[in-house]
């Protein structure tokens, strides 16, 4: 009777291990996680962008290219950035082109695609982003200009960066 007893028990914890094991994800197919996403407001530039940091989980390939699809907060058509991946970095950090009518408090869709040098899709990444701060906290023009930072003449008389006649990016097509 112990025999048999223990040959259930066995054949019982052989299944259960098993099917566990089956149900563990090990991320061997991940080749990157998001380790960081913000909105940047540079105040001095007067300009907003989306940074967004990836994590390598395993090592990286030469050729690979990051395809980012960032939703255009002022509408039409998403900012895509392709954008070389170096083997070597402990991170790599994905920014867009300049943004206008940023909301605060709104999410704002990315996608992200690692392709190798042969285009052939690796890995895709969805995400949001939503930013606390609204765009019209930046000022109108730059602050600083050139390699010295020196003031900005434009805005000689208004310290905030903001310009009574300056025009505003239409953002009646805003998403």
């Amino acid at each position: 009777m112990p025999s048999k007893f223990r040959l259930i028990a066995l054949g019982a914890a052989l299944i259960a291990a098993t099917v566990l094991g089956a149900c563990r994800d090990t991320g061997k197919e991940q080749l990157f996680a998001i380790s960081g996403k913000l909105f940047e407001f540079n105040y001095r530039l007067g300009i907003a962008t989306y940074v967004i940091t990836l994590r390598p989980l395993r090592p990286m390939g030469e050729g690979q290219v990051a395809v980012v699809n960032f939703q255009n907060p002022a509408g039409g058509d998403p900012l895509i950035v392709n954008q070389k991946i170096w083997p070597k970095l402990p991170h790599i950090t994905l920014t867009s082109p300049p943004l206008s009518c940023v909301v605060k408090d709104k999410p704002y869709s990315v996608t992200i695609r690692i392709e190798d040098s042969s285009g052939t899709l690796l890995q895709s990444l969805e995400t949001t982003m939503t930013s606390t701060e609204d765009q019209t906290m930046l000022p109108d023009r730059p602050l600083v200009i050139g390699p010295k930072y020196e003031l900005n003449p434009d805005l000689a008389g208004h310290p905030d960066g903001k310009l009574p006649d300056e025009p505003k990016p239409d953002c009646s097509k805003a998403v």
